[in-house]
C-alpha cells in the first residue's frame, strides 16, 4: 500500500458500523486503497488483565469486539474495495484509535461523533483527543438519521485549511453513490452574491464526471447550512480554525452544523504531520 493509501474506521457502537463503513469505503475506492475496521478492548491500567499481554486480552476477551468487526468486514462484502478487520488492546479508546494509525500507516481515519459532550468538549474527549493527534486525514462523521441511499451531498464553499479535503470527500462520496454534489456558497450581503457564483462557477469544475449543482444564499452561515442541509443526504464541511481557542481545531460553525443539522454530516480535517514526521519527510 503506498502514499498512505489505507483507510480506517473505528467502530464501536453497533448502531453506527454500517454507516461509518459506507463512508471509509467510498473514500478508500477514491484514493485506490483499502480500509482497515478498527475496534479498541478497552483496559484500564488498574485492571487485573493488565498481568497479561495484549495479545491475551484480545483473545479471551475481545468477543464482543470481534463480533462487531465482523459485522462491519460483512456491509463490504461484494463491493470492490479490500475490507479487513484489526482488533487493538489499550487504556482508553483514543490511545488505541491512535495506535492503530500509526501501525497501520493509515493516510485517513474516520470515526463517529454523537452530541454527547461535557461542556468543556468539542465532539467528545476521545474523538476530540484523536483529531488533535492523528497524524491521517480525519473524518468525524456525525451519526444521525440516515437514507436508504445517497442522492445528493451538500458541500458548501469556503476558505477553509480543509477544503481541499471536504471537497475530495463530497467527490468520492457522490461517485461511489451515483449522487451529485450540491455547491453552496453564503454571502453576507445581496452585493456579494455575484462574487459567490463567479467562485461556485469556478469550483463545480473540479468534480470530474460527477454532476454539480450550485446555489448561493445570503445570511448567517450556519444557519444557512443547516438550512440547506434538510433537503441532502450528506452535508460535508472543511474544519475551519476560527472561534475561541478551544474550539480551534475544529471550528465553531462545523460544529453548529453537525449539532443542529438533522442528516449525516462529515467534518473533514486534514493530516498535519508531528515534527517527527516533518523532519523525517512523512
Amino acid at each position: 500500500m503506498e502514499d498512505r493509501d489505507r483507510v480506517a474506521v473505528a467502530v464501536g457502537n453497533p448502531d453506527n458500523v454500517d454507516q461509518l463503513v459506507r463512508t471509509a469505503i467510498d473514500v478508500a475506492r477514491d484514493r485506490g486503497g483499502e480500509v482497515v475496521v478498527v475496534a479498541v478492548r478497552v483496559t484500564p491500567r488498574e485492571s487485573p488483565f493488565g498481568l497479561f499481554t495484549d495479545e491475551v486480552i484480545a483473545r479471551e476477551l475481545g468477543g464482543e469486539r470481534r463480533a462487531l468487526l465482523d459485522r462491519a468486514v460483512d456491509v463490504a462484502s461484494g463491493t470492490d474495495v479490500p475490507v479487513r478487520g484489526r482488533l487493538f488492546v489499550a487504556g482508553s479508546v483514543a490511545d488505541g484509535v491512535l495506535h492503530a494509525i500509526d501501525e497501520l500507516d493509515c493516510g485517513c481515519l474516520v470515526v463517529g461523533w454523537q452530541d454527547r459532550t461535557r461542556e468543556n468538549a468539542i465532539l467528545g474527549t476521545n474523538v476530540d483527543r484523536i483529531v488533535r493527534r492523528a497524524d491521517a486525514d480525519v473524518l468525524v462523521e456525525k451519526i444521525g438519521a440516515v437514507a436508504d441511499g445517497v442522492e445528493a451531498v451538500l458541500l458548501p464553499v469556503a476558505e477553509s485549511p480543509n477544503a481541499d479535503l471536504a471537497a475530495a470527500v463530497a467527490r468520492a462520496i457522490a461517485a461511489g453513490n451515483d449522487a451529485r454534489v450540491d455547491l453552496l456558497r453564503v454571502a453576507d450581503s445581496p452585493a456579494q452574491e455575484p462574487a459567490a457564483r463567479e467562485l461556485l462557477a469556478d469550483a463545480s469544475g473540479r468534480f470530474g464526471s460527477v454532476p454539480v449543482e450550485t446555489e448561493v444564499r445570503v445570511g448567517d452561515v450556519a444557519d444557512a447550512i443547516v438550512a440547506a442541509s434538510a433537503d441532502r443526504d450528506v452535508t460535508v464541511l472543511g474544519a475551519t480554525r476560527t472561534g475561541q481557542i478551544r474550539r480551534r481545531v475544529v471550528g465553531s460553525t462545523p460544529r453548529a452544523v453537525g449539532r443542529r443539522a438533522e442528516g449525516s454530516v462529515i467534518v473533514a480535517k486534514k493530516r498535519t504531520p508531528s515534527l517527527v514526521g516533518r523532519l523525517l519527510g512523512r
